[in-house]
C-alpha cells in the first residue's frame, strides 16, 4: 500500500526533526541530606553515587592493653549504578576503583552514627590520592550514607578465638564529590 504524498512528506520531515534533536541532558545529581558535620566542602559537588553491597572484615585481635576486641580489617563490596550496572569495587586502604582502571583512596575527616543503630557509621572521607584518569580521578570528597548492618559481630573476642576473621554483610550508598 502506498501512501500518498502528504503523508510521507510528513513522516520524512517528523523523522529528520529526531534525528537533528539533541539528546536531553541526564538530571543532575542531588547530594544527600547529611548532619553538617558530614557535608562536602564548599565549591565540591556531587558527580557519582555509588550502592555498595558486600562486607566489613573483621578479625579477633588483643590490644595494648592485654583486652580482646574485633579490630576492623578492610571492606570488600561490589559497587554499581542504580540501574544494577557495575561501576567497580571497594577495599582496603578504604579504596574505590572502577571498571575503568581510575581509584580514589580516602582518608575519614568525619563520621556520625546515622539513624540505624545497628548499621556502620556515616562517614566524610576526603581523597589521599587518585590513580588513572577515569571515573574516580577527580574525587576530592566521598559520603558513606544510608548504611546497613556491617557492626562487628555479637559475639565476644577472646583468647579462645584470637585470629578469628569474621565477615559481616553490609550495604551502603557513596556520594563522590569533585
Amino acid at each position: 500500500m502506498r501512501l500518498p504524498r502528504p503523508y510521507v512528506t510528513t513522516w520524512l520531515a517528523l523523522l529528520a526533526g529526531c534525528a537533528s534533536s539533541p539528546p536531553a541532558p541526564a538530571p543532575a545529581l542531588a547530594a544527600p541530606q547529611v548532619p553538617a558535620s558530614l557535608s562536602a566542602p564548599a565549591g565540591q559537588s556531587v558527580y557519582l553515587e555509588a550502592l555498595a553491597r558486600g562486607v566489613q572484615i573483621y578479625e579477633c585481635s588483643q590490644k595494648p592493653d592485654a583486652t580482646y576486641d574485633w579490630a576492623f580489617k578492610a571492606p570488600e563490596a561490589a559497587l554499581t549504578a542504580r540501574s544494577g550496572e557495575s561501576i567497580g569495587k571497594h577495599y582496603a586502604g578504604p579504596t574505590w576503583e572502577s571498571n575503568d582502571g581510575s581509584a580514589v583512596i580516602g582518608v575519614v575527616k568525619s563520621r556520625d552514627p546515622g539513624p540505624n543503630p545497628t548499621a556502620i557509621p556515616w562517614l566524610l572521607l576526603a581523597a589521599k590520592a587518585t590513580t588513572g584518569s577515569g571515573t574516580f580521578s577527580l574525587t576530592k570528597s566521598i559520603q558513606r550514607v544510608t548504611t546497613v548492618g556491617g557492626q562487628p559481630p555479637p559475639a565476644p573476642c577472646t583468647a579462645a578465638n584470637l585470629g578469628q576473621v569474621v565477615r559481616v554483610p553490609y550495604s551502603a550508598t557513596y556520594y563522590f564529590y569533585r
